[in-house]
């Protein structure tokens, strides 16, 4: 996911006249004030030269089909140019949008851009234009969220015009929510300005929103990312949309910013333009030509001014090539997760048929015995389950012949990341199959691999799908040095001299998004020693990440 490109798109509450009127101003501001001090005295139509390396292009139209006025302004740099454009933008009698880009131009076509940080003037636009997105306002401070908000901000979250994700914070029971909000809520959430709906929930509201939203709570200093497109009566739904604890917010802020921030940097960039803003033609700006210079001169400078506009076109179509390729990339790693995702479900189908087909004869059995109340009695989960990463880790150490040599901190980060609990319940699984393969191995009684276990385990053992094993890395991923490095991972001195081993061998704990975690494991001595797990984290880089 691209988050290297900051993207602003918010409607006004104001009139196009008056949008534009502000937009003007807050930019002037922008751009005269520390630490730019810029001359915009020359703010004309066309290109103004505002300092030496620093250039001003604003161009207009006003049709039966629409409006729009643009700013474009480019700084050059050491490794390239910064550059950002300000667009507002109506047709016939639809609102005013407003869209805010800023990004890096390279020099170098083979250098990756540098990312964009949010921008002052994005906070000062939010802070004048009343800006919206479908029925929530956008701002740059998150908006506190009394009892009485409860239903309206629900209602927002379920908003099917909402395109930007909705960032719910939650404060621990024993803060004080001034200082909450103040020190910790306030720095969290200041990169996010026109990137999310911010909000946090005082403590009253919390208690009735999460009462409403059963499957999409966020509670004790909790904070949660909700995606466009909220149900709330779907408990599955609740997994699109990611909680960040609050042990790794008090633990490392800074971190847990970076890591809140991805998801809406990434969003903004890829969501597709409104069409109205789509329709908006390329920006083509020429210098002013001075009427009394010499007629050479003045075509000197529009060669130099079409060299220009040349220039920067192929700038511009290399940037545009290299998003091309990332959203190829990005469609292909989608178009592979799908497959998976469709041969999972027809695997779990056909064992969730052959499992209901069971349990109906085993009810009819019981019914027939005068037992009916055993057989239709429900059945909770079991209690002892580990509800989280950091809990499994800690129960790893009870698995006599699994042995956990890796980093914590990639494991706990997927509970900052993950969409419900079902990686957790994925990862037990495998644990617990892997424990009962281990066992088995060490006892000489396992005479296949960790696959093929899983493909015809004993009666009684745990397994889990076969499809979920893979048995070794690609050629590609093992013959790029930086990748192998990704993989390779401790094991004691009694394993290997070097205290180190390549895993190739891992299990797909979840796929269908960016992290898509994974748990790589070694067996080459688990007939002495068991299995050793070297990592349970996000996806590591290969060939589609």
């Amino acid at each position: 996911m691209d988050t290297r490109r900051y993207r602003m798109v918010v409607t006004s509450g104001l009139d196009y006249v008056g949008t534009g009127a502000l937009v003007d101003g807050e930019l002037r501001r922008w751009l005269r004030e520390p630490p730019k001090s810029y001359d915009v005295d020359a703010f004309a139509e066309g290109r103004n030269e505002i300092a030496r390396g620093v250039t001003l292009d604003h161009d207009s139209a006003m049709t039966t089909g629409g409006s729009y006025n643009r700013w474009r302004l480019r700084e050059t740099a050491p490794r390239g140019t910064w550059q950002t454009t300000v667009l507002i933008r109506q047709v016939a009698a639809g609102p005013t949008w407003v869209q805010l880009d800023v990004e890096h131009l390279p020099d170098d076509p083979e250098a990756v851009p540098a990312a964009a940080r949010t921008p002052r003037l994005a906070r000062s636009l939010l802070g004048v234009l009343d800006a919206r997105d479908g029925r929530a306002d956008v701002t740059h401070i998150p908006q506190v969220v009394e009892a009485e908000d409860v239903d309206a901000v629900i209602d927002e979250l379920c908003d099917q015009e909402r395109r930007l994700p909705v960032v719910m914070a939650s404060t621990p029971r024993d803060a004080d929510f001034d200082t909450w909000l103040e020190r910790t809520v306030d720095p969290l959430v200041r990169p996010l300005a026109g990137l999310a709906i911010l909000y946090v929930l005082a403590p009253e509201a919390e208690t009735r929103f999460n009462q409403i939203l059963v499957y999409h709570r966020v509670f004790g200093g909790g904070v949660r990312t909700y995606l466009p497109g909220v149900d709330p009566a779907w408990a599955a739904d609740g997994q699109r949309h990611r909680v960040m604890s609050p042990r790794l917010i008090a633990e490392d802020p800074r971190r847990a910013g970076r890591i809140l921030a991805y998801l809406p940097q990434g969003l903004a960039t890829r969501l597709p333009l409104p069409p109205a803003l789509d329709s908006v033609p390329v920006m083509r700006a020429r210098a002013r030509q001075d009427e009394d210079a010499p007629e050479l001169e003045r075509l000197r400078n529009e060669n130099h001014a079409l060299e220009e506009i040349l220039t920067e076109a192929g700038r511009e179509q290399r940037i545009r090539a290299d998003e091309i390729r990332h959203l190829k990339r990005e469609l292909r790693k989608a178009e592979d997760n799908e497959s998976l995702l469709i041969a999972e479900y027809d695997e779990q189908y056909r064992e969730l048929h052959e499992v209901r087909a069971q349990l109906l004869s085993l009810q009819k059995h019981l019914l027939t015995m005068g037992a009916g109340h055993i057989a239709y009695a429900p059945v909770d989960d079991d209690p002892d389950d580990p509800t989280s990463f950091a809990q499994i880790l800690d129960r790893i150490t009870d698995m006599e012949h699994v042995h956990f040599t890796g980093n914590r901190k990639d494991a706990l980060e997927l509970d900052d990341q993950a969409y419900g609990s079902s990686w957790v319940r994925m990862t037990w699984d495998a644990l617990l199959a892997l424990r009962d393969f281990a066992d088995a191995a060490v006892a000489g009684t396992a005479a296949c691999d960790f696959k093929q276990w899983c493909a015809a385990a004993p009666s009684g053992a745990h397994s889990i799908s076969p499809r979920k094993v893979v048995r070794d890395e690609s050629r590609s991923v093992k013959n790029k040095a930086s990748w192998r490095r990704q993989r390779t991972f401790p094991v004691p001195d009694y394993v290997d001299p070097n205290r180190k081993v390549f895993m190739g061998a891992h299990l797909r704990i979840g796929g269908g998004n960016t992290i898509a975690p994974r748990l790589h494991y070694y067996d080459g001595a688990c007939a002495e020693h068991g299995i050793f797990i070297g990592y349970i984290g996000a996806h590591l880089s290969n060939t589609l990440t």
